[in-house]
């Protein structure tokens, strides 16, 4: 078993990439985007903080002065140090989920593979395109496309964060519950844990989260 603060440590790792100082560099999947320039990770047993390497030591200097045991209490002291250096583009905020382990549970979901990758076209093209970095991909078909999809969208050897999308027009069907405890299975299988994030204003993937009786570590805070 993983403490919530592991957890949290291995949930960073699965979205950043890092220099040899431990500053964040680059998101964890095509194109590689810049990381943000903070990361807190909280969870019950502390903090995980992460600096982007643009930083300046100054910066990092005060921003360690504010945060002490609980940044998130801090976040307004935060954000001001961070834009006297360059204005905030954006604040994201939401929970971290462990999924519990998935045994037999029956689902309708099939595994995408590089034979039948089509199926992500015409509605999953950049999916379609990474397809390499995405797996394990399971999906739900209808009319030979994938109409719901859960793939690993960043993953190291340790852990993989889900990737979820439905069609609209086919949502209210239980179809990303069954595509998420498909893929949870397969990297569960493969022996990485199965980890599921997403933004406090993002209602219809919490409800997906509840459904699925995931586990909350921790809460994310990204400033960019």
């Amino acid at each position: 078993m993983f403490s919530d603060l592991e957890l949290m440590e291995i949930h960073v790792n699965v979205l950043f990439n890092s220099d040899e100082q431990g500053r964040i560099t680059h998101i964890n999947e095509p194109p590689y985007d810049a990381a943000p320039r903070f990361f807190i990770g909280g969870t019950r047993k502390g903090p995980i903080v992460r600096y982007h390497k643009g930083l300046s030591d100054d910066v990092v200097k005060k921003l360690e002065e504010v945060i002490g045991t609980d940044p998130s209490s801090r976040l307004a002291e935060i954000i001001y140090i961070l834009s006297q250096v360059q204005p905030i583009r954006s604040v994201w905020i939401g929970p971290a989920f462990i999924f519990p382990e998935v045994r037999n549970r029956s689902t309708k979901a099939i595994q995408v593979t590089q034979s039948n990758k089509k199926l992500l076209l015409p509605h999953f093209p950049y999916t379609y395109d990474e397809f390499e970095y995405k797996e394990p991909c399971f999906a739900i078909v209808q009319n030979d496309m994938a109409v719901s999809l859960c793939c690993s969208a960043r993953q190291t050897s340790k852990g993989d964060e889900a990737s979820l999308y439905t069609l609209e027009e086919f949502r209210g069907k239980g179809y990303g519950v069954d595509v998420s405890n498909a893929w949870a299975r397969e990297v569960q299988k493969q022996g990485r844990l199965a980890l599921y994030s997403t933004s406090w204003d993002n209602f219809s993937s919490q409800s997906v989260a509840k459904k699925l009786q995931l586990i909350q570590y921790g809460t994310d805070i990204h400033l960019s």
